[in-house]
């Protein structure tokens, strides 16, 4: 997947992701290996997610960064104390979001 979000597709997707709910948090145990399998499986449903800081606001962007990698998606902004990423289904057909082009 290409890893690299044009500003325009930041703006659509924020857009977006403005009406959603956050689906997960992150709590006191921090990132532990069922918050990425919930996670993955939330990007599988959705490609578009927002996730909560409930704790560790201080460390979100670094702890932004690492769910991204660890989920293979990609960082549409962090507003607040919630993280907006998305992953595109490798699927066309699957699809629910189709990114603009120039």
């Amino acid at each position: 997947m290409n890893h690299i979000l044009e500003s325009f597709q930041k703006s659509y997707l924020k857009g977006l992701a403005h009406s959603l709910e956050p689906i997960v948090n992150i709590g006191k145990q921090g990132i532990t290996p069922g918050f990425l399998v919930f996670t993955n499986h939330a990007l599988d449903d959705h490609e578009l997610i927002k996730i909560k800081f409930l704790d560790f606001k201080d460390q979100k962007k670094s702890l932004a960064t690492e769910i991204a990698k660890q989920t293979d998606s990609m960082i549409v902004s962090i507003i607040g104390n919630n993280l907006i990423l998305f992953r595109q289904n490798p699927d066309e057909e699957n699809r629910k979001i189709s990114l603009p082009t120039r």
